[in-house]
């Protein structure tokens, strides 16, 4: 099990570091990953300082979080009773989405497989694929093998089978072993589930940054998402109609109850503020009646939020040291206590009327305050805005942080997967569990503190043929 840290440093930096990388035992239950990640907690020191747990869909991470709520919450007060404590993985909800459009397809998607397996057979397969492309003039020259088991890798597959489609028809007057030629018909239905898969491959890739905020950015994708699975339920080709149900069906599951977590980043950024929340949920939600409420308990919850933030900033002002008044006598620690009550007196009476909120709070001012315009919006960083703006909101700027450093997908967790199959390795088999989260964990420091970033590879199980013309 990996467990991955993220926060805002002083310098409103997003940070991310692995501090964990251990051995769960069998039969590995809710309670016993919750024991294993909050032994984590205690030895870093960190169990006060939990905002939210980001988790796959597996079963057994509700109780574990459950167990995880409950501990923390005996020790201190959850941020809104623990409504963002559980964060779900989107990368995960999107990819039931589509296994389960795929499964409508899967012969399909299983003769795409065979065709390009069989074109890579032998040279002499790929030699009469290559004369084909030739003479059809195409400037294609690549073709994916897919790993099954990532809808991504087979989109990539499709999506580069589709420009080949001519080639594969024309192909199989030449090999007539090549039994997986699809129809005219069939690369209609791959071009038609293309178009739709591109949204989805476009949000996953968005969600799943860890090198900029993205809860900001969750409640626009899963709006588009939702857009084009409209689109698809009402297109007149039924098999992207009963595609499209199964879909929407599981889009209702994870995102039919309103998520206070992608809303409320979604205000969080200038650019947005709450016209994201007022322009989204209509098209979410199957009802006005449902989106009224949910938008309604979205404002609710915004207030609240602040306001905690409100009560923390003043309980963090009590706890200023006490300034000693005493330079002659800085011994005299009775007489100071004495001399001073009523002096102290008055400053928390004055902290508190400044604590009370005025008018028109930071919130309130934040949100009558016009949307921030950007020229372009892939350069824009919500952190940056709120870094650059934290003398005016000094408390919303705080409570801003918190939420866009909260990651909505698990993928850089997952990635440490793949360091460690680094690690562990046929040659190095036998390291001991301390010695494995040693080089894991040291590594990823090393490679923070160094600024040293790991090479962009092509996924090692996904195998890529080049057409040599």
């Amino acid at each position: 099990m990996v467990i991955t840290g993220h926060f805002i440093d002083a310098g409103w930096n997003l940070q991310k570091r692995v501090l964990s990388f251990v051995k769960v035992p069998a039969p590995r239950r809710g309670i016993d990953v919750a024991d294993a990640s909050h032994k984590c907690l205690k030895t870093w020191g960190i169990e006060s300082k939990i905002f939210t747990v980001s988790v796959d869909n597996a079963a057994y991470n509700d109780l574990c979080l459950k167990y995880l709520r409950d501990n923390i919450s005996l020790s201190r007060k959850l941020i809104l009773n623990g409504d963002l404590f559980h964060v779900r993985c989107c990368a995960h909800i999107l990819n039931l989405l589509v296994q389960d459009g795929l499964s409508k397809i899967k012969d399909i998607i299983f003769n795409i497989r065979e065709s390009v397996k069989y074109v890579n057979h032998n040279d002499a397969s790929l030699k009469n694929f290559c004369d084909v492309v030739e003479q059809k003039g195409l400037k294609e020259r690549k073709l994916v093998i897919d790993c099954p088991t990532r809808w991504n890798s087979t989109f990539n597959m499709a999506s580069t089978a589709l420009k080949f489609k001519i080639v594969f028809s024309a192909y199989k007057e030449r090999e007539p072993h090549y039994n997986h030629a699809l129809s005219f018909e069939e690369w209609d239905k791959v071009e038609k589930v293309c178009k739709l898969l591109e949204v989805f491959n476009s949000a996953t890739h968005v969600i799943s940054g860890s090198e900029y905020p993205t809860s900001n950015l969750y409640l626009p994708e899963v709006w588009r998402v939702k857009q084009v699975l409209d689109m698809a339920d009402e297109d007149e080709d039924l098999f992207m109609r009963e595609m499209a149900k199964p879909m929407k069906k599981k889009f209702d599951k994870y995102w039919g109850e309103c998520n206070l977590l992608m809303a409320i980043a979604s205000v969080l950024d200038p650019r947005c503020k709450f016209h994201s929340v007022c322009i989204c949920f209509p098209k979410i939600y199957k009802s006005k009646e449902v989106s009224d409420e949910n938008i309604e308990k979205v404002r609710r919850s915004l207030e609240l939020l602040y306001d905690e933030y409100v009560a923390l900033s003043l309980e963090e002002s009590y706890l200023m040291p006490a300034v000693n008044l005493d330079c002659d006598n800085p011994s005299s620690s009775q007489t100071n206590v004495k001399n001073a009550t009523g002096i102290d007196d008055l400053l928390q009476t004055i902290r508190e009327q400044e604590a009370i909120s005025p008018t028109k709070s930071e919130l309130q001012d934040y949100l009558d305050q016009g949307v921030h315009v950007v020229p372009n919006s892939e350069s824009f960083s919500a952190l940056d805005w709120w870094r650059n703006n934290s003398m005016k909101y000094t408390i919303l700027s705080k409570m801003a942080a918190d939420i866009v450093a909260i990651p909505i997908s698990t993928v850089a967790s997952e990635s440490t997967f793949s360091a460690g199959g680094r690690v562990i390795d046929e040659f190095r088999s036998r390291l001991n569990e301390e010695s494995v989260e040693a080089l894991i964990c040291g590594g990823d420091w090393f490679r923070h503190k160094y600024g040293v970033r790991n090479k962009s590879k092509v996924d090692k199980d996904e195998i890529q043929i080049n057409l040599k013309i």
